[in-house]
């Protein structure tokens, strides 16, 4: 009787099993799910793109501060502007690395899902050039970088190698080639594209034009592969006018705010960053005033003549604008910013500045927020939409200035000096209508700022020190002068640093690598002459 209840008992179950398998998969299948076979990839493009493009946290603590283009006496920069461990030291120095793996995961599912499909032929090219855009910025702070297995989690790569940079490089160079070259205008037009909405032409140009910024960092140490491919991209047609820009516009209404404007519009005068002493200065020094009425304004709390409208907060006057030292703080010691040589005020230059104790970085100039921070017309930052701009037209004219002066063959350094000078002042209107410079005072600018044989590669590449700094692209230019050593800038000296006092060259590894892919992590480190440290070489970087 018990052989027989346990025999039915089985039967029962097998038969409710039957039962319930029998529509097992409909029933456990979403709807609503999507897949591989009905996901549209250029839904991935325009992820790419903000993603890459939110830079406010990733380079405004190291590289705007490490480069002086600005400066802070705020202790959360401190991290950048003393190179002291101030803050989420530790978060900041895998920001780069974060985001930017974060962005190729997307271009990576991007060219898996159009491998082979001719209808997304151009956009399977575009993700590779996104690939380049993205990983270069990363190689560059660190060094040795995942490249090869970058993102190949699906096919169980899930501590990908570190490819040393000179591979990489290389790699690049030729990614960007077959991919910009095989762009057909006669084909798809990506459908979700924040740069060109869908423009293959433009697409072209910017492929050939980061061609050249990615060759042109070999100038130190391969000059043969850096001349073969800039003369190969100027062939190729580069950008031809601020039009083709590539930047991405954030729209804080739909929940894309910009992190630039999140992490510098603060309604303390002690926390707001400064454009640099050394930025600012330089622009005065070559009567540059029409940019920097443009890009400076006086700051908040100024404790300057109140009855004086030229002195009030906001105004954008060029011969008002003072840049701030880098390395001083509020702490009353030496290094407080009142004690600073020039420190506005002290001097009879300026008698309208009076000392406030009160608001002492208010005497700084900061960046102006109505151009900036803002797309509305208010001076005040009321919606965090903004633009960030990622590599321009005035930046490849005067990488190609610098070719041409090294006897390559990509047309007249002079040409590519003055178009670059002229689009540099008129591209400032495309952040804001209210930084438009008249194109006729530009151009008199420009005529009276001539490109001089004897002393060409300095006004070039500091002409790119402005071009980056003003268009807050300070990943390029940090980087550039890693590459050519201009400016001249003097390493900031501080108790507690980072450093043996010098500026930093590269950014340490993120710590969570030494866990969670320490082989390859260990194999990178080796390749690095001084360690993972911050005053490190990387590869271009002699």
């Amino acid at each position: 009787m018990k052989k027989r209840l346990i025999y039915s008992g089985l039967c029962l179950a097998a038969a409710l099993v039957s039962g319930c398998t029998k529509d097992f998969t409909k029933i456990n299948t979403n709807p609503n799910a999507t897949s591989a076979a009905v996901f549209n990839p250029n839904f991935l493009l325009a992820q790419a793109q903000i993603q890459y493009s939110q830079t406010g946290y990733d380079q405004l603590l190291y590289q705007s501060m490490w480069s002086q283009s600005l400066a802070s006496t705020y202790d959360y920069y401190g991290n950048g502007d003393k190179y002291i461990y101030k803050g989420s030291f530790n978060d900041y120095k895998a920001r780069v690395y974060n985001s930017g793996y974060s962005a190729e995961t997307l271009v990576q599912e991007m060219k898996n899902l159009t491998d082979g499909k001719a209808e997304y032929a151009n956009l399977n090219k575009i993700a590779t050039i996104m690939k380049v855009f993205i990983l270069q910025r990363v190689t560059d702070a660190y060094g040795d970088v995942p490249y090869s297995e970058a993102g190949m989690a699906k096919k169980g790569i899930f501590t990908p190698k570190f490819d040393k940079q000179q591979d990489i490089y290389n790699a690049m160079l030729a990614d960007l080639d077959g991919a910009t070259s095989g762009l057909d205008a006669s084909k798809d037009k990506p459908s979700s594209d924040l740069f060109y909405t869908g423009d293959i032409t433009k697409w072209k140009k910017l492929g050939y034009s980061l061609m050249v910024r990615v060759a042109m960092r070999l100038t130190k140490v391969d000059a043969a592969t850096a001349q073969k491919y800039v003369e190969k991209a100027y062939a190729g047609g580069t950008m031809t006018s601020i039009a083709d820009n590539a930047k991405v516009k954030t729209d804080n209404a739909n929940g894309n705010s910009n992190s630039t404007i999140n992490a510098l519009t603060v309604p303390d005068d002690f926390r707001e960053v400064r454009w640099s002493k050394t930025l600012i200065d330089y622009m005065q020094s070559t009567n540059d005033t029409l940019r920097i009425s443009a890009i400076a304004e006086v700051s908040s709390g100024t404790g300057k003549a109140a009855n004086s409208d030229e002195t009030k907060p906001g105004n954008d006057t060029a011969k008002y604008q003072h840049g701030m030292p880098n390395g001083y703080d509020l702490n009353g010691g030496a290094t407080d910013i009142s004690k600073a040589p020039g420190y506005p005020g002290t001097s009879p230059a300026d008698p309208s500045v009076a000392n406030d104790a009160a608001a002492p970085d208010g005497k700084y100039s900061r960046p102006r927020l109505q151009v900036y921070y803002t797309s509305s017309t208010s001076t005040s930052p009321v919606d965090k939409s903004g633009i960030n701009m990622l590599l321009t037209y005035g930046e490849t004219e005067l990488l190609l200035a610098e070719a041409a002066v090294r006897g390559w063959n990509t047309g007249t350094a002079s040409v590519h000096y003055a178009n670059a000078l002229l689009a540099n002042q008129l591209e400032l209107a495309q952040f804001n209508a209210a930084a438009t410079i008249d194109a006729a005072k530009a151009a008199a600018y420009v005529a009276a700022h001539p490109l001089v044989p004897a002393t060409a590669l300095q006004q070039i590449n500091m002409e790119y020190y402005v071009e980056t700094s003003s268009t807050f692209i300070h990943n390029e230019t940090w980087a550039n002068w890693r590459r050519t050593g201009i400016p001249v800038l003097t390493p900031v000296k501080y108790v507690g640093q980072f450093t043996d006092g010098s500026i930093p060259r590269r950014i340490i590894y993120p710590l969570n690598l030494i866990t969670t892919n320490g082989t390859n992590y260990k194999a990178a480190v080796a390749n690095l002459s001084g360690g993972d440290t911050f005053t490190s070489r990387i590869w271009w970087d002699k």
